[in-house]
């Protein structure tokens, strides 16, 4: 038979051991304690900077935006407001309070705004050693400049869509004083050690994931901004930096700038104006040709809702209010061609590679096809709404257009059969307003007052017809980010980046491998077109 020996000292190990579990239980809540205090305070801060970022899209004060109301030029004012009478197919979606002239009235927008949590009040206890901080971060090299010349501009057709609020973000705050003491026990011998959980390390950024203008550069490193005297870079910090950014010309305009567009070899690009489309050398930022129809009567505006270069960099398409396509010799600065048909504005012109064809889209529900040389209209396709944005595909054999109905629509270019219907499930949830072929002409690109933008995978047999009718693409990826409508999209030739600009004033570069924004360009102190 075994005995076991009690006596005075197994008590006093029982009741050491009996103190410890209970000392680690009060670290233990002490550390969640501090997790929750952390949690609340970022909070709060992300709160704040989303509140000054819409102080400051309201007109209010900003530090980093105090350079804009130095802006050069007399205040313009807004084109009219697009459609008249019951035949319009849409409203406005700018408008710009405080300035002249007629707006473009936005639809109407219920601001949800959520209130954070009220300050927690807790006990703290007493501060201890300071832990050690990490050297600060040194920044990214910086790499060389990339051209974004081919950027495509949309037309400023306007529809009715959602615009919701956003609702507050989290915010981070300083750590709960740290407690490292051990309490002493009465005994001879020392308490054994119990390793206390380390928080884990708290950025000084928010995490606002794509969404960049939540973003102050105020808070941000020298590496992850760049600023001019009236504009500004946001870089994406939780992705490598591997571009760059700055401002080369400030192309003065006397009139709102409604479309933009570079000529193929990047060398120029026009812009679309109230009555006259203007041509400006990209090397020197200097008006090398300036085209207005002097036939028209001067009473009231006219204004340029699209304009697309020839392939050859001869000549220059423009589509305007008045439903007319006048297509423009450039050294003579006559009109070579002119295309009547549509029944209502143009809002979107795209000249195929071949330098023969030009496609239209207008609010009277057609996209048209027009021979260039026979001088005369080759298809005429209609849809249930409003035309938005055409493309043409690299190859010519393909016509892309977007639509307020949420659709994207591809055709054959060369019998005008509908081959593939984007929407659906996977589709745009409002007006689609700008698409743009990838230069491997297998991908396509959308963007939408849903506030995305979306590329698709076209079926590789696009020409044969199924027994249902058009197919269905393939979602390859959605990008989200964008804090208002996305009006324009484009990729850059060699089909690395996509880019997109806003309603909400921004430009951004995304990359399509992963759909993290790089860059969030902001300069402008209306839409992005």
């Amino acid at each position: 038979m075994v005995f076991g020996t009690y006596g005075p000292l197994t008590d006093v190990n029982t009741l050491v051991a009996a103190q410890m579990q209970e000392m680690e239980m009060v670290r233990q809540k002490v550390y969640n304690l501090e997790q929750t205090q952390m949690a609340i305070k970022q909070r709060y801060d992300e709160e704040i900077a989303r509140l000054r970022h819409e102080l400051e899209a309201r007109g209010g004060p900003s530090s980093h935006m105090a350079g804009l109301s130095q802006h050069v030029g007399p205040p313009q004012p807004q084109p009219p407001t697009i459609g008249t009478g019951h035949s319009t197919l849409f409203g406005g979606i700018m408008a710009n309070p405080g300035q002249g002239g007629p707006g473009l009235a936005p639809p109407s927008q219920d601001q949800q705004q959520q209130q954070g949590p009220p300050p927690h009040q807790m006990p703290q206890p007493q501060p201890g050693p300071q832990q050690p901080q990490q050297p600060p971060f040194q920044g990214y090299p910086q790499p060389p400049s990339v051209n974004g010349n081919y950027a495509q501009a949309p037309t400023l057709a306007a529809s009715p869509g959602p615009g919701k609020g956003r609702g507050p973000r989290g915010a981070q705050g300083p750590a709960t004083p740290q407690q490292n003491q051990q309490a002493p026990y009465p005994e001879t011998r020392p308490s054994p050690q119990v390793a206390r959980p380390t928080p884990p390390p708290q950025s000084q950024i928010p995490n606002v994931g794509n969404m960049l203008a939540d973003l102050d550069p105020d808070r941000l490193r020298p590496d992850q901004k760049r600023e001019g005297q009236d504009w500004f870079a946001v870089f994406n910090p939780r992705v490598p930096r591997v571009l760059d950014v700055d401002l080369i010309h400030n192309l003065q305009h006397e009139s709102v700038v409604c479309c933009v567009r570079f000529s193929q070899d990047g060398r120029y690009v026009a812009t679309g104006c109230n009555r006259s489309a203007q041509i400006f050398d990209v090397s020197t930022g200097k008006q090398v040709s300036y085209l207005q129809d002097d036939s028209v009567d001067k009473d009231g505006d006219l204004y340029i809702r699209s304009v697309c270069f020839s392939p050859d960099g001869k000549y220059l398409a423009t589509g305007a209010e008045d439903k007319q396509i006048r297509v423009w010799d450039i050294q003579s600065r006559t009109i070579s061609r002119t295309f009547s048909g549509h029944e209502q504005d143009i809002y979107s012109l795209d000249f195929a590679r071949n330098g023969k064809h030009i496609a239209s889209g207008s609010g009277d529900r057609t996209v048209r096809v027009w021979d260039i040389e026979a001088n005369r209209e080759i298809l005429n396709l209609s849809i249930e709404d409003g035309v938005t944005t055409v493309a043409i595909s690299p190859d010519g054999l393909y016509v892309a257009a977007g639509s307020l109905d949420k659709s994207v629509r591809v055709w054959d270019a060369r019998n005008g059969y509908l081959i593939e219907r984007l929407d659906g499930v996977d589709g745009h949830k409002d007006s689609v307003y700008s698409v743009a072929f990838a230069p491997n002409g297998r991908d396509l690109v959308s963007g939408s007052l849903d506030k995305t933008i979306k590329m698709w995978e076209l079926a590789d047999n696009r020409g044969i017809m199924s027994s249902g009718g058009p197919r269905g693409g393939k979602i390859l990826r959605t990008f989200e980010g964008h804090k208002d409508f996305v009006l324009s999209v484009a990729l850059t030739p060699d089909g690395q980046w996509v880019l997109s600009g806003s309603k909400d004033r921004g430009v951004q570069f995304w990359d399509p491998r992963t759909g993290d924004t790089q860059l969030m360009l902001q300069g402008h102190k209306n839409s992005g077109t």
